[in-house]
């Protein structure tokens, strides 16, 4: 059975910092595209990061500069480091998986599993 389960959301000030974790199991991690999205009361889904078994990246410029996405392979896990975190940045951030290689962001109906996502909510 394959599972990815989002953690390390919480409540943050402005400008402060967090790492979102995201663990999969049930699949080979090298056989799949991994995402970041995220989704604010009122708004849609948007894609934040991406990243694909070579290493390779994207990133909405909403948060260029800011977020970086990982992935170890030795954990199953995919990372998103949040730094200068702001208000706009709240939001329930959910980790996917893609089978296949992606070298462009995946669509969100090419991702095959999603998390239940994670809160990240930013202060003033």
């Amino acid at each position: 059975q394959v599972q990815v389960v989002e953690s390390g959301g919480g409540l943050v000030q402005a400008g402060g910092s967090l790492r979102l974790s995201c663990a999969a199991s049930g699949l080979r991690f090298d056989d799949y595209t991994m995402g970041w999205f995220r989704q604010a009361p009122g708004k849609e889904r948007e894609a934040v990061s991406h990243i694909n078994w070579r290493g390779d990246t994207s990133y909405a410029d909403s948060v260029k500069g800011r977020f970086t996405i990982s992935r170890d392979r030795a954990k199953n896990t995919l990372y998103l480091q949040m730094n200068s975190l702001k208000i706009e940045d709240t939001a329930m951030y959910y980790c996917a998986a893609a089978f296949g290689y992606y070298s462009r962001p995946p669509k969100p109906d090419e991702y095959r599993y999603w998390g239940q996502g994670t809160q990240v909510t930013v202060s003033s």
